[in-house]
C-alpha cells in the first residue's frame, strides 16, 4: 500500500491538480477504440508510461492509472478476466515509475458496465465484491489513493466505495459521478445528494467528472458544494467532440481550461484535472494558471444551471434563404411538387412564408417536467408579438415534456402556432409516422425537421439512438405523408398538410458537406430552413451566397447572450455556435462594468440588423428562460406588434 498522508498532506495545503485523458493520448497514438486500453499495460507498457511520464512532465501532482476498466466484467469480453491481476498490478508500476518523485500514483477505477439492482439483475453485494477484486490489487501494488471516477449511477458508486474501503481501510478516496447537461447524474441525481451521500460513506472528496465540459462541470459543482463540506474535485471534458474527418475533436482549448481552473477554484475546488478530450497541454496550462492561487472554502446555494437552454439543441435548426433573383431556372434546386392544400393555406406562417413577408419565430424548450405553466407564461407574452413558437424536441438529447404534447396546449390554450421541432433519433420508421400522423391529426401544421443530437451527450448516454433515417430521410418521409402516402408508399387516406423545414449550420467546420446535406433536404421537399444561432454574420453572407441556388425562405438564429460565462460556454462547447473574438473583447468589458446582459442585447439587436436584409426571417432564442429579456429585444428592434386592442398601432 502506497502513502495515503502524501495525498491528505498535498490536499491541506493548496490545489491538487490531477492529470488529463489516458484514452485520448492513446487514440491520438493510433490505438484503435476496439482495443481493451487497459491490457496496453501488458502489450504496450512503453506507450502506457510514456503518457503518464508527458503528464508529469506538464505538472501533475497525481497521476491515475491506466486502469479505468480493468474490472472483471469489462475484461471478460476481451478474454482477459483472468488477467486482472496483472493488469492492474502493470497499471500501478508503470504510473510510478514515470510519475518518480514528482507525482503521486492514484489507482483509476470506473463503473462495471453493467446494470445493478433495481435496474439490473447484479446485486449489490456482488457489485461491492467486483469493486473490492480490483481494488485489492491496486492497494496492493502500492497506489497512494483510490479514484472513483465517471460514475452515473449513485447506487453503484456507493458499492464501489464500499468495497474499496474494504480493500484499503484507511487509503484517501476520492468519488466522482458524471453529470448531464442539466446538472443530474445519468439516472437524474442531483450533484448535492450525491456529495451528503458520499460523505455520509466516509469519502475524502467528493466531485464530477467527464460527459460534460468545464461550464456544466462548475454548474454541478456549485451545486454539490451545498451538500458537503468535503474538498471538491472537478475533471470535465474538453467539451463535447466533433466528429471531423471521420476522427473525434475535442473543442475546449488548453487556455480555456487554464481559465475555468481560476473559476473552480473561486467555486472551492480542491481538486483539478481533465478528462476526455484533455491533454499535457491543457493539464499545463492549468498549472500555470493555479500556482498563486489557493482554494476557498466557498460553498454556494443551488441554482438553475446557466446551460443546456439553447437554440436547435434538438438538432441542427434549419436556414431558410430569401429567394434571390438572378439564378437560371436550369440551375435551381426546387421542391417537388405536394398534392395536399398549397403551402400558403396549410397555416399561418406557410402563407407568410408564401407572401414574402417576414416572420418571426421565439423558441422555447419543453419543461424538465410536468407542470408547462411557466412556459405556458413566456408564450402568452411574447406569442401575440411573433407569428409562431418553436418547440425543440429533447435538445441536447435531455428528457424533457413531449414538444408535441407542449404544443398542443399553446395552440389549444393561447391559440399561437407552433413550429414543432421533430427529430429521428428516439423512433424507427413506425414510431415516426405514427408521430406525425398523431400531430396532423391533433391540428399541428408547422415542423422542423432535424436529425437529433446522439444520447451520448444527453443525461441518458446508455439511451439507445434508433436513427432509422437522418433528417434528409425525414424529410423524405413528411414530404410522401403530405402526398397522401405512408413510408412503404401506401395510400393512407389523405394527406397531411404540414409546412416543414430544416436545418442548417453556415458556421460548419465542413461546409461543403453542409451545403451538400442542405441541397438534398430541399431536392427532399424541404420549404423553409432555420440556422443555427448567427454571431458572426459573414458567415451567413457567405453561406447564402454559395446556397442561392437552394431556393427556399431562409430564418437567422439569433440568441441574446447572456454573460461572458454564457458566450464562453458557446464557443468552445456548443458546436456550430462561433463567437468571434471582437464579441467576446466586448462582453468581456461589459462584464467588468456588469453590464453584460444589456451588452448581450445591444449585440443580439446589431445581429439582428444585419442579418435582417440577408433572410425572410428570425428564430430568437429564450436562454435561461427570461423571455422578458427577449420581449424587450423584439421591442428594440422594432419587431414587436402592438397588442389587440390597439388599433393596430
Amino acid at each position: 500500500m502506497g502513502d495515503g498522508h502524501k495525498f491528505r498532506d498535498l490536499l491541506g495545503r493548496g490545489v491538487v491538480l490531477f492529470d488529463g485523458a489516458m484514452g485520448t493520448m492513446l487514440y491520438s497514438r493510433g490505438v484503435y477504440i476496439n482495443r481493451c486500453y487497459d491490457e496496453l499495460n501488458l502489450s504496450s507498457p512503453e506507450l502506457v508510461g510514456g503518457v503518464h511520464a508527458e503528464y508529469a512532465a506538464a505538472g501533475a501532482d497525481v497521476v491515475e492509472t491506466n486502469t479505468f476498466g480493468a474490472n472483471r466484467v469489462k475484461l471478460a469480453p476481451h478474454g482477459l478476466a483472468e488477467r486482472l491481476a496483472d493488469i492492474n498490478a502493470a497499471g500501478v508500476r508503470l504510473a510510478r515509475e514515470a510519475a518518480g518523485a514528482k507525482a503521486l500514483v492514484a489507482g483509476a477505477i470506473g463503473p462495471l458496465g453493467i446494470k445493478i439492482e433495481p435496474l439490473g439483475p447484479t446485486s449489490l453485494d456482488e457489485a461491492r465484491a467486483l469493486f473490492r477484486e480490483q481494488a485489492a490489487v491496486l492497494v496492493a501494488s502500492g497506489v497512494d489513493l483510490l479514484v472513483l471516477e465517471t460514475f452515473g449511477d449513485l447506487a453503484e458508486l456507493e458499492q464501489a466505495v464500499l468495497g474499496a474501503r474494504e480493500a484499503g481501510p484507511g487509503l484517501p478516496l476520492v468519488a466522482q459521478v458524471t453529470v448531464g447537461d442539466n446538472g443530474y447524474t445519468l439516472y437524474g441525481t442531483a450533484p448535492d445528494r450525491c456529495a451528503a451521500a458520499l460523505e455520509a460513506l466516509g469519502v475524502d472528496v467528493v466531485g464530477v467528472n467527464c460527459s460534460v465540459g468545464p461550464e456544466p462541470t462548475l454548474a454541478a459543482i456549485e451545486r454539490m458544494a451545498a451538500g458537503t463540506r468535503l474538498p471538491l474535485s472537478a475533471q470535465p471534458n474538453a467539451g463535447p467532440p466533433r466528429a471531423v474527418e471521420g476522427r473525434n475533436i475535442y473543442l475546449s482549448s488548453p487556455e480555456y481550461f487554464a481559465e475555468y481552473a481560476k473559476r473552480f477554484i473561486a467555486a472551492g475546488v480542491s481538486v483539478l484535472g481533465g478528462c476526455c478530450g484533455t491533454t499535457p497541454a491543457h493539464i499545463k496550462a492549468m498549472r500555470n494558471a493555479i500556482r498563486a492561487l489557493r482554494p476557498r472554502s466557498l460553498h454556494l446555494s443551488a441554482g438553475p444551471s446557466p446551460v443546456g437552454d439553447f437554440p436547435g439543441s434538438s438538432g441542427r435548426p434549419a436556414p431558410s434563404g430569401a429567394s434571390p433573383d438572378g439564378v437560371p431556372a436550369d440551375q435551381q434546386r426546387q421542391s417537388p411538387p405536394l398534392s395536399c392544400a398549397p403551402i400558403e393555406q396549410r397555416s399561418k406562417f406557410g402563407a407568410k412564408l408564401k407572401a414574402g413577408e417576414f416572420a418571426v419565430s421565439v423558441e422555447f424548450t419543453p419543461p424538465r417536467g410536468p407542470d408547462p405553466r411557466r412556459t405556458l407564461e413566456g408564450v402568452a407574452a411574447i406569442g401575440p408579438h411573433v407569428d409562431a413558437v418553436n418547440i425543440p424536441d429533447g435538445p441536447r438529447a435531455s428528457a424533457r415534456m413531449s414538444p408535441l404534447a407542449l404544443g398542443v396546449l399553446i395552440q389549444q390554450q393561447l391559440q399561437v402556432e407552433v413550429i414543432l421541432h421533430y427529430t429521428c433519433r428516439d423512433r424507427n420508421l413506425l414510431g415516426i409516422q405514427s408521430d406525425l400522423l398523431g400531430a396532423a391529426a391533433l391540428g399541428i401544421r408547422n415542423l422542423l425537421l432535424v436529425t437529433g443530437d446522439p444520447p451520448k451527450l444527453g443525461n441518458y448516454p446508455d439511451a439507445t439512438a434508433v436513427f432509422d433515417v437522418d433528417s434528409i430521410g425525414l424529410t423524405h418521409i413528411v414530404a410522401w405523408l403530405n402526398r397522401g402516402l405512408d413510408v412503404a408508399r401506401n395510400p393512407i387516406g389523405a394527406a397531411t398538410a404540414f409546412v416543414f423545414g430544416v436545418g442548417v449550420n453556415p458556421g460548419a467546420l465542413d461546409l461543403e458537406l453542409e451545403i451538400r446535406r442542405f441541397e438534398y433536404k430541399v431536392e427532399a421537399g424541404a420549404e423553409y430552413a432555420i440556422t443555427q444561432p448567427v454571431f458572426d454574420p459573414a458567415l451567413l453572407e457567405r453561406f447564402i451566397e454559395r446556397t442561392r441556388h437552394c431556393r427556399v425562405p431562409l430564418l437567422a438564429g439569433v440568441w441574446p447572450l447572456t454573460s461572458l460565462r454564457n458566450a464562453q460556454f458557446m464557443r468552445n462547447e456548443v458546436p456550430g455556435a462561433f463567437v468571434p473574438d471582437a464579441l467576446m473583447a466586448r462582453l468581456e468589458a461589459a462584464e467588468a462594468a456588469g453590464r453584460a446582459a444589456d451588452e448581450g442585447i445591444a449585440i443580439a439587436v446589431e445581429t439582428l440588423q444585419r442579418v435582417r436584409p440577408l433572410v425572410q426571417g428570425l428564430q430568437l432564442a429564450v436562454p435561461l428562460g427570461r423571455y422578458r429579456r427577449v420581449l424587450g429585444l423584439l421591442q428594440e428592434a422594432g419587431l414587436a406588434r402592438a397588442p389587440r386592442g390597439e388599433g393596430g398601432r
